[in-house]
């Protein structure tokens, strides 16, 4: 497994979310100023060639859906945390949310 840039993260949120749905189910939840379809289209052929998404057809539509879970994936990023910026300890990585003060929840309300 590899990490998902930032708008293939997106994506998959919003796959998890949904479960499973086309394109234009995907960009409905999606911000503004949302990206154009073929870009959805684009991101969402890209995750299933990674293996995170796959797809039923119905004639030239597609409705895709996650083949890695969200726990998958968190779990996967966590240990690719811990092993990058923790020497694999989860011990520095709470003594390192301990000693950050910006990290308080008040921060990202």
């Amino acid at each position: 497994m590899k990490p998902l840039t930032r708008a293939e993260e997106e994506i998959m949120q919003i796959l998890w979310e949904i479960e499973r749905g086309f394109v234009k189910d995907i960009l409905t939840p999606m911000t503004e100023p949302k990206p154009a379809y073929n870009t959805v289209s684009t991101i969402v052929r890209i995750l299933e060639r990674k293996g995170f998404v796959s797809h039923k057809s119905y004639g030239k539509s597609h409705e895709y859906f996650p083949i890695v879970s969200k726990d998958e994936y968190r779990s996967f990023i966590i240990k690719k945390m811990l092993d990058g910026y923790f020497e694999n300890s989860f011990g520095k990585l709470t003594d390192f949310f301990k000693g950050d003060e910006t990290l308080n929840t008040k921060s990202y309300q």
